[in-house]
């Protein structure tokens, strides 16, 4: 049935549905990168390193059940979505009581999360992205640009200082 009001409600609830996701990965991404030897990560070995890209290849090798232990998970997030008393964009979980009764507000923070969520989206697209195509982690390359930016700030400084600039690989 044609019913685009509804089509645009649904839209705007998979849009924050998947910028909640990106905004998780963005912090995945960091997180994984820089606490590889964190026992709580399940990581007890050490034997998941690298670039997070790489480290979904790894997780499957050290833990055979995790890709069905999370479509288990994501499928009981998504039965909440067929209940009667369903409200878009919520699970009915606000413990601590942060969501605004007045339409206007939650209208603002939902925009708002949207935005983060898009910003979220761009962002991990670019972590994905970067570790592909230079095969480092996004600190390490990080870590690599500014360093090079420092050189070329050095080198724009009076040439009579003399100063020793280390080669960059």
């Amino acid at each position: 049935m044609f019913d685009p009001a509804n089509d645009i409600k649904r839209w705007r609830e998979s849009e924050l549905t998947h910028g909640r996701v990106a905004m998780l990965a963005a912090l995945g991404f960091v997180v994984g990168e820089q606490l590889e030897d964190f026992p709580a990560f399940m990581n007890f070995d050490g034997s998941i390193t690298g670039p997070a890209i790489y480290q979904f290849q790894q997780v499957e090798e050290a833990r055979p059940l995790f890709w069905e232990s999370l479509l288990l998970f994501i499928g009981l997030a998504e039965s909440f979505r067929v209940a009667d008393e369903y409200e878009p964009g919520t699970l009915g979980f606000d413990p601590l009581g942060l969501k605004p009764s007045d339409p206007e507000e939650l209208f603002e923070l939902e925009t708002k999360e949207l935005n983060n969520g898009r910003l979220a989206m761009i962002g991990v697209a670019g972590f994905v992205l970067q570790e592909l195509a230079v095969k480092r982690g996004i600190f390490e390359h990080l870590a690599l640009y500014l360093e090079r930016e420092a050189i070329l700030e050095i080198e724009d400084l009076d040439p009579a200082l003399n100063i020793a600039l280390p080669t960059i690989p």
